[in-house]
């Protein structure tokens, strides 16, 4: 029986030490080929061609400075708000909840931040607009409250800024602004 045991326990080794010289290779042909494989497989996009476009996107430093700034100007006031940035596609950056501010606050500043850079306009002007057309408030991710402001570069919307849990809209606004105005530094 032992030497039927050391046949299985060589024939085992073996068969590891193969597999794992072989993974080895395998490994290093791979690693010395994909660099040249992948190099030509994504061809780079011409330079004025008309099936790409680019874009303008804020920076998640000036996101969370901007975001900062609105949380600032309302502390200065005494107000318990939540701020929301988020970029040109509605994806939230960043979301600061300052100490105190209601629960409600937090979803309601994302969707005001997302109402402001999806319409381009502040969400005061936009909560207007419900008069002629009521259905908007009932597309999916929108609040047309007061406190949205979106933030531009060359007229065209990057990004939204959203402030809640001020006891006026007006006064989220203000903030929201401040947080905008805080970027053209």
């Amino acid at each position: 029986m032992q030497t039927r045991t050391r046949v299985l326990t060589g024939t085992a080794l073996a068969l590891a030490l193969g597999a794992g010289t072989f993974g080895a290779v395998s490994a290093s042909a791979s690693a010395s080929t994909a660099p040249t494989a992948r190099a030509e497989s994504v061809p780079a996009a011409p330079a004025k061609d008309k099936n790409f476009t680019t874009s303008t996107h804020l920076t998640i430093d000036a996101a969370s400075s901007a975001a900062q700034a609105a949380l600032d100007a309302a502390e200065k006031e005494g107000q318990k708000v939540t701020v929301a940035v988020v970029d040109r596609n509605g994806n939230t950056l960043v979301t600061l909840r300052g100490d105190g501010a209601g629960p409600q606050s937090y979803e309601s500043a994302e969707r005001k931040a997302f109402t402001a850079v999806s319409w381009n306009a502040p969400t005061s002007v936009l909560a207007g607009r419900l008069a002629q057309a009521p259905n908007l408030k009932d597309i999916p991710g929108t609040l047309f409250l007061a406190g949205g402001a979106p933030v531009q570069a060359s007229g065209a919307p990057v990004a939204g800024i959203g402030v809640a849990g001020a006891p006026s809209g007006d006064l989220d606004e203000k903030f929201a602004k401040a947080g905008v105005d805080s970027l053209a530094k």
